[in-house]
């Protein structure tokens, strides 16, 4: 019993990994307030729970800031260009779901054909959108190379993808339908972050460089999915 309970053992072992998690869930909410910044927050969240699902974070507050320092103007790219295209759907969808907008899309069937193919690229969307801070967080490499790779990876594991995409909608499809849990808010983006990089970390560990390729690569990190 006094295992269970000594500052080692797994009862404060948890408590301290949740202390964590929700210090890191605040920083990440407060980051994400200017809403511009929200790729370079999330690209920090992810650079830290990415370590501690390795056991490796060290401090947290420091390696937050410290990720979201050198990689803001990347992440901030990424994150304006994934606006514009969201913005680019709904704009779609609109017009294929108004006849007085566009007489073109009049037709029912050529508005079922808009709105399965803004379905299609959504799913896409949403696919690349769960590796793309990851790996921007993990490896070293250009805004396109980044996009890219995260798209490539998605599809090369797809199940790890449903099952991240998965994870994270449970918070807030559970907020959606149960209000009462919106206290989920309060950890939800870094717990779901912190159990989503332990499966991230299977994947990236097959790009990263071998060993004996090491002086090759430099510390260069790029990944070419």
């Amino acid at each position: 019993m006094g295992r269970i309970f000594n500052f080692e053992g797994p009862v404060f072992t948890a408590l301290s990994r949740l202390a964590d998690l929700f210090w890191l869930n605040l920083l990440y909410i407060l980051c994400c307030i200017p809403l511009v910044t929200v790729g370079a927050a999330s690209t920090a969240l992810y650079y830290v729970t990415l370590k501690m699902a390795r056991d490796e974070e060290g401090y947290i507050t420091r390696s937050y800031f410290k990720s979201f320092k050198e990689n803001f103007v990347q992440a901030t790219v990424i994150w304006i260009l994934f606006l514009l295209v969201v913005v680019i759907m709904i704009t779609d969808i609109r017009i294929a779901g108004g006849g007085n907008t566009a007489e073109v899309f009049n037709s029912s069937l050529i508005s079922n054909v808009v709105i399965v193919a803004v379905g299609v690229m959504a799913i896409v969307l949403a696919m690349t959108f769960v590796y793309v801070f990851p790996i921007l967080a993990q490896f070293e490499n250009t805004i396109k190379n980044t996009i890219k790779n995260a798209f490539l990876i998605s599809i090369r594991h797809l199940p790890y993808t449903f099952l991240m995409l998965v994870i994270t909608a449970i918070p807030v499809v559970l907020i959606w339908f149960f209000p009462a849990l919106l206290i989920l808010v309060l950890i939800m983006f870094s717990a779901t972050a912190y159990i989503n990089s332990k499966y991230f970390n299977r994947i990236f560990v097959l790009y990263m460089p071998k060993k004996e390729d090491d002086e090759e690569t430099s510390s260069s990190g790029e990944a070419e999915a």
